[in-house]
């Protein structure tokens, strides 16, 4: 059912299966305020030269980032008159900038995300954004920009950042050169390292509403497109969010999200059962995108669980999950390790979480 992917290049990690990645959807649907605040913020010429675009999953910020990487690429000069007369941030499909944007053939244009590993097997993206990939995705700062414009780094996701790599960026970020944008997103803006943070501007972006939802699935064509009254019933269920409302359009992702939120759901007991069955799903050479959905889907739940209005002490134990959940799927990959392993340890640790959790207070 899904649009498959080129077989001669390698997936992107920023992006969904079957669907346009953001650097190539033109439309927006939703928090037109935000953009706003970008649209405003570059006319007035007080741009903060690093944003945390935060929100949930699937509301766009991806696709917000992209498309005011495009503006400015577009149109590097503020007080052009095409600035001043622009409502949004759109760029015309046939302007020179979208096809180059799109094949990231720009020399002033940075994406930092994580990036394919071919040598290990499955070939599978790297589980974080590693230091390495920073020095060379941000080299082009340290250079004149090629057109005279704007330099742009768009870091998606900001999560996927490991210390050494936030550190990195951050040394740029504290000195940024004139003309020089960065553009984060982020779905937890809280775990972005402290010292970034306080030399970003946050702008949060909130759920869709369920019309613009469906507008936005329209707009992504074939296969999408085709589900008609669908369309609707899986906005209705998806919280604002267009990721979300596409998985419940694909019945083998609903199928699989549910079995995975059964498991969840039942902590701190363990259907060791079907994790297993889910662990043997993951392993599969030609699964990496359950994988992916997998791991996403558990952090989620420990964020979920963080975010609650509760004493820090009770939350503790969640936070402390999450942090060892991403060391061992750092572990995992840089040793490539069984993904089957990996799985029950996990799983075994959300639920030490969620049982010391319910403890509190008595903490035995």
């Amino acid at each position: 059912m899904m649009r498959k992917r080129d077989e001669g290049a390698p997936p992107e990690s920023d992006a969904l299966e079957g669907a346009p990645h953001p650097r190539a959807t033109l439309d927006f649907f939703g928090n037109a305020a935000a953009e706003r605040d970008l649209l405003d913020a570059y006319r007035a010429r007080r741009l903060p030269q690093t944003w945390i675009l935060g929100g949930p999953e699937g509301v766009g910020k991806a696709t917000l980032a992209w498309r005011f990487a495009r503006f400015l690429l577009a149109h590097p000069d503020p007080a052009a008159p095409d600035v001043a007369a622009a409502i949004d941030l759109s760029v015309p499909r046939d302007h020179p900038i979208v096809g180059k944007m799109n094949a990231l053939a720009l020399g002033d244009l940075a994406v930092l995300r994580r990036e394919w590993n071919s040598k290990v097997k499955p070939p599978r993206p790297f589980s974080e954004i590693r230091v390495e990939d920073v020095r060379a995705a941000t080299r082009m700062f340290h250079m004149a920009s090629s057109s005279g414009g704007w330099r742009v780094c768009v870091v998606d996701s900001a999560e996927d950042l490991n210390r050494s790599s936030a550190n990195a960026l951050l040394k740029l970020i504290e000195e940024p050169p004139p003309r020089s944008l960065f553009m984060f997103v982020s779905q937890r803006p809280g775990r972005i390292l402290p010292t970034i943070r306080s030399r970003a501007r946050l702008l949060m972006m909130r759920p869709l509403a369920n019309d613009e939802v469906a507008r936005a699935i329209s707009a992504l064509g074939e296969p999408w497109s085709e589900f008609g009254g669908g369309i609707a019933a899986a906005c209705g269920l998806a919280g604002g969010s267009v990721r979300r409302a596409l998985n419940l359009l694909d019945p083998d992702r609903l199928a699989f999200e549910r079995r995975i939120d059964g498991v969840l759901k039942n902590l701190p007991r363990v259907d060791w059962k079907g994790v297993h069955d889910i662990a043997d799903k993951c392993g599969l050479i030609s699964q990496i995108d359950e994988y992916e959905t997998l791991i996403a889907r558990c952090l989620d739940w420990l964020d979920e669980r963080v975010r609650e209005d509760a004493p820090v002490e009770r939350l503790k134990p969640y936070a402390d999950a999450w942090e060892k959940a991403r060391g061992r799927i750092r572990e995992a990959e840089a040793l490539n390790l069984d993904k089957r392993a990996l799985i029950l340890l996990v799983f075994n640790d959300l639920a030490e979480a969620e049982l010391s959790a319910r403890r509190w207070p008595a903490g035995v």
